[in-house]
């Protein structure tokens, strides 16, 4: 008989220097989380609360995403919510983790990101390509501190809600898949 082992789980952590206080930078991505995650996740076409009030422990949400033209649904909620320092997703519907974690390097005017996506296993029949998922999900959280990065500094020092500027250097590769999918609909 053939023995499978378990897939070790997939832990890629990316971090940037953002020239901007940590309190900006933490309520662009904690508080204002809904309206901001599709700005800096392209492959995000609907992100909606579940759960009533802000954005805190407990809060739920579900998003649409299209990835490498795979599109999929999932709800998550907020685990960790430490105010100016740390906010924490977690997949309820498919185990998945993002870790958002801040440090004030020069208080007032810069602060280090640091992003972390855990995948606590790779599904059997995705195992061939387990490869191919690491360097997605790698390449994934480097874009995504990078983003994080360009659409702050780019910001004034208030985050204007519902203002979706350009995606800059990264381009939309996700937009032909968008349409597609908006067609079969």
């Amino acid at each position: 008989m053939f023995a499978l082992k378990e897939s070790s789980p997939v832990v890629v952590k990316a971090s940037v220097a953002i020239q901007r206080p940590s309190e900006q930078v933490f309520r662009f991505i904690g508080e204002r989380f809904v309206a901001n995650y599709p700005r800096w996740s392209p492959e995000v076409l609907e992100v909606k609360q579940i759960s009533p009030g802000p954005v805190r422990v407990g809060m739920r949400a579900r998003q649409v995403r299209v990835d490498l033209g795979h599109r999929t649904e999932s709800v998550f909620a907020v685990t960790i919510f430490e105010h100016g320092r740390r906010i924490c997703f977690e997949g309820m519907s498919c185990p998945y983790r993002c870790d958002y974690a801040l440090e004030e390097i020069r208080p007032n005017h810069s602060t280090r990101l640091s992003f972390t996506f855990e995948l606590p296993r790779v599904e059997l029949y995705m195992r061939p390509f387990e490869t191919l998922i690491r360097e997605a999900i790698r390449d994934g959280v480097e874009r995504t501190v990078g983003k994080l990065k360009s659409l702050l500094e780019a910001e004034r020092s208030e985050c204007v809600p519902g203002h979706r500027p350009a995606l800059g250097g990264y381009g939309d590769i996700f937009a032909p898949a968008r349409v597609l999918d908006q067609a079969r609909e």
